[in-house]
């Protein structure tokens, strides 16, 4: 365990939950503290996984232009009290009374643009706050203030832009609780689903760990009640019909009452662009995605009903996308491929699942309104 000069008062808002005594983690609150501590109690594994993505290339020089004098994580993540934009936990030195909440929250990002394209002219700032020391995640991205919401703004190449817009686009026609996302120029952006920390979202390695086994996730969410476990199984339906090959403990989670700590529900479903077609134009319909979310299926052993998307909707949301997968593998047409691959997923679920999804058809008056 790293050991630190100085003491420190974990808080949540401005209430201390817990005393960081010489690395050692002393709760206050138990009930209130991250759940990643209450699993495992690793002070300095919970602060490092705050930190920003070191092989992030944007991550090396948005460091330098800040004049960290270490580049480790837990020095990025102490030069702004740990704070981030998605939950409500901060630390500052056991003893300082005179910092607040509202000392430590993001108002503004200067570092925007250095962080998301590399924009050499924020060299020429002086250093500020700013939530990207605490911004995960691989992919080059930022945070940015519209009218007063924080968005995320992300970059990628057009087939991980485009599959990422359509993934949210159906999962909203499936009504499934989703992240927003919207074109951003040649870039994507998302609405901070915890609405600026009126909630905490947590990820899911702060309650199952690092595990990728779908049942053991399921067994994990049970005690937070069937409204949990519902919605991680359409979070699974929905990977399996995308073929999402990027679900994982990070890229998920739940949100909490920041006043209480209780489980309120699974956090919206973000983080699709590694899916479809975004690494190559798939030549199999029945992979390892489907028969682990049917192996789900069937040791819940409880129905569940799913929207059956018709072969004019898919084709309305694929062809409105604003980019264009690439032409690969013989693909002389890939939104139409994109349209007959996602038909024959489902078809490929609905068959295996017959007896225990029901797939429920739209009804003619809406399906002819929406065909319009």
């Amino acid at each position: 365990m790293v050991r630190r000069m100085i003491d420190l008062l974990l808080l949540s808002k401005d209430t201390p939950i817990a005393k960081i005594i010489n690395g050692d983690l002393q709760p206050i609150l138990p009930e209130r503290l991250p759940l990643f501590l209450q699993r495992i109690g690793d002070i300095d594994g919970w602060l490092c996984s705050r930190a920003i993505d070191n092989h992030r290339t944007n991550s090396r020089l948005l460091k330098k232009a800040l004049r960290l004098q270490n580049r480790d994580d837990l020095t990025a993540v102490l030069s702004v009290n740990a704070a981030t934009i998605t939950d409500n936990y901060w630390v500052k030195p056991l003893g300082d009374t005179a910092t607040s909440y509202a000392d430590v929250r993001f108002s503004v990002n200067r570092f925007d643009n250095l962080a998301l394209t590399g924009d050499v002219n924020s060299f020429h700032q002086d250093p500020s706050r700013t939530p990207e020391l605490t911004n995960t995640g691989s992919f080059e991205k930022c945070w940015r203030l519209y009218d007063g919401q924080w968005w995320m703004i992300k970059a990628g190449k057009p087939e991980e832009l485009f599959s990422e817009l359509l993934i949210y686009r159906i999962g909203k026609l499936l009504g499934f609780p989703m992240a927003e996302y919207e074109p951003e120029g040649a870039f994507i952006k998302s609405r901070d689903f915890t609405q600026g920390a009126n909630v905490d979202f947590e990820p899911a390695v702060s309650i199952v760990g690092d595990t990728p086994d779908y049942i053991k996730i399921y067994d994990a969410l049970k005690p937070y009640g069937e409204h949990i476990t519902d919605a991680y199984l359409q979070m699974c339906y929905l990977d399996a019909l995308v073929l999402n090959l990027d679900r994982h403990e990070h890229n998920f989670g739940v949100l909490r009452d920041s006043d209480t700590g209780a489980v309120i529900s699974l956090a919206p479903f973000f983080d699709h662009n590694i899916a479809l077609v975004s690494r190559n134009y798939p030549h199999v319909v029945n992979d390892q995605l489907i028969r682990d979310f049917v192996e789900l299926v069937r040791y819940t052993g409880k129905p569940m009903k799913v929207r059956e998307l018709t072969r004019a909707e898919l084709q309305k949301l694929v062809f409105g996308i604003p980019w264009e997968p690439p032409v690969r593998d013989g693909t002389t047409n890939p939104k139409a491929f994109v349209v007959q691959y996602l038909l024959a997923r489902q078809a490929q679920i609905k068959e295996l699942c017959r007896e225990t999804i029901h797939f429920q058809p739209v009804r003619q008056k809406e399906r002819d309104e929406r065909e319009r």
